[in-house]
């Protein structure tokens, strides 16, 4: 088995699982422009940490753990939407937070409790999405069929180390490139962002509960 390709493997599923623009990218960009490239990429970070999380429950073959996500997707879902509703909300009354005592303002970015809760808030928020379960089952399952080898546990080691290596590099790429527009976005210009990173996280938010209402119906 190419343990390489394996690898490379994972690390294009991790690309594909972070790129696309939805609530957890919002929200990154818009902590990055209003405290920085660290602030934002720890927040990314805990997306990352859910994509590994994932990626090791379909690698490592826990069966019985997808099955009990699987069978807990209704209450999941649920705690998902109203996370994005409660994110949705609360970055649209946010203040710009641009103007604040610049001893405050480091506080904020270097205080460790304080980049933990970033961290956690988007593991949360990405990890009670279950269907990103079923999106890396199904890539995983594509890799295997290309392969073609028996399933080791150093072959799906490799892929979720390139789960992990692709998405923490997706976070990187773009808290850094919107932390470069960190120094010149001022207070009108953050709290536009504000209001319209919240009010996009919100339609996701109600289109969670829109499908959930639709699918019980």
């Amino acid at each position: 088995m190419n343990y390489f390709v394996l690898l490379i493997s994972g690390f294009v599923i991790g690309l594909i699982a972070a790129v696309p623009v939805g609530p957890v990218n919002l929200l990154c960009v818009r902590r990055t422009f209003a405290h920085g490239s660290l602030y934002g990429f720890l927040s990314g970070l805990g997306a990352a940490l859910a994509d590994v999380v994932f990626a090791a429950i379909v690698g490592f073959g826990f069966t019985w753990l997808a099955q009990l996500i699987k069978s807990y997707f209704t209450p999941i879902e649920v705690i998902g939407a109203a996370m994005l509703l409660f994110f949705g909300a609360r970055t649209f009354l946010a203040p710009p937070q641009l103007r604040l005592d610049e001893k405050l303002k480091a506080k904020e970015v270097v205080d460790g409790a304080t980049l933990a809760r970033a961290m956690l808030s988007t593991f949360l928020l990405a990890i009670t999405n279950p269907g990103t379960l079923f999106a890396f089952t199904a890539m995983f399952a594509v890799v295997a069929g290309l392969v073609q080898g028996q399933a080791t546990f150093f072959g799906a080691a490799m892929m979720v180390a390139g789960v992990a290596a692709g998405s923490t590099s997706w976070w990187f790429t773009l808290t850094t490139i919107a932390g470069l527009f960190h120094a010149r976005i001022d207070e009108r210009i953050m709290t536009l962002i504000n209001r319209i990173s919240g009010a996009v996280i919100t339609v996701f938010g109600l289109v969670v509960f829109g499908h959930l209402i639709w699918r019980l119906m």
